[in-house]
């Protein structure tokens, strides 16, 4: 069985974060099979007996899958150092804890996914799972397909290189384009860069839609959870490791 350190086994049981484990490993706060842990660097793979102030941890619970209506003006971390409204703040109080698959950017709205897993996090929103992102976008400019066409050959923008993106121009209204982009890899504000090198401005972005999951007709601000046969379905062998 695959051991990992026992912050992060303690953080997949939906306790804490990693960092809150971490802190209480070195606090004295943690055992295993009986011994007191002093580094947060420990191996286990979920056999051993761990006791957290002296209670023993709970089982790691099935992983599960929300799809969550991010509205503009939140920012999705749990704790902002700014003070700003953070989307966790915002979630219904009968949710676990749970961590977003990738981000969206203070002024982006549109599909989040949240799951109480954190490896289901990291291979969900890694570029290798190959899940395609779309992308409603108001833009600013003079924009074109001409020009939109160019981003399927990838781009590199101050030293950042994007894989191949398409991109297609719905509809334009005075100096307003709406452009329809499906891309893979979502590099940190990635459509934002690739407008700005373009002399664009983005003035509206919406994720519609993550890999299988989509918006629909859900409503800013709605959670709702994807039942337990479609995750099955969606991370097969991951489960099984």
């Amino acid at each position: 069985m695959k051991k990992e350190r026992i912050a992060k086994f303690m953080a997949s049981t939906g306790l804490c974060s990693r960092r809150d484990a971490e802190k209480l490993i070195l606090e004295g706060e943690v055992s295993v099979d009986g011994v007191k842990l002093e580094t947060p660097a420990f191996l286990v793979d979920g056999t051993e007996i761990i006791l957290v102030h002296g209670s023993p941890l709970k089982e790691k619970p099935a992983p599960r899958i929300w799809l969550y209506y991010k509205p503009r003006g939140l920012v999705v971390t749990h704790k902002d150092p700014e003070g700003r409204p953070t989307v966790f703040e915002r979630l219904p109080k009968n949710l676990p804890r749970v961590v977003s698959v990738g981000r969206l950017d203070l002024d982006s709205e549109g599909i989040l996914l949240l799951t109480n897993d954190g490896g289901v996090a990291r291979h969900l929103e890694s570029p290798s799972t190959a899940w395609k992102r779309k992308y409603k976008v108001r833009i600013f400019g003079q924009v074109t397909q001409d020009k939109l066409d160019t981003l399927k050959k990838g781009i590199t923008v101050e030293g950042i290189h994007y894989k191949s993106i398409d991109a297609v121009l719905e509809s334009q209204q005075g100096g307003n384009s709406w452009v329809l982009i499906t891309l893979v890899e979502g590099k940190n504000r990635e459509i934002r860069r690739i407008a700005e090198h373009f002399g664009w401005v983005v003035n509206r972005l919406i994720r519609l839609s993550f890999g299988p999951f989509s918006l629909k007709d859900m409503e800013t601000g709605e959670v709702k959870e994807i039942p337990a046969s479609v995750v099955k379905d969606q991370l097969g062998n991951l489960l099984k490791k």
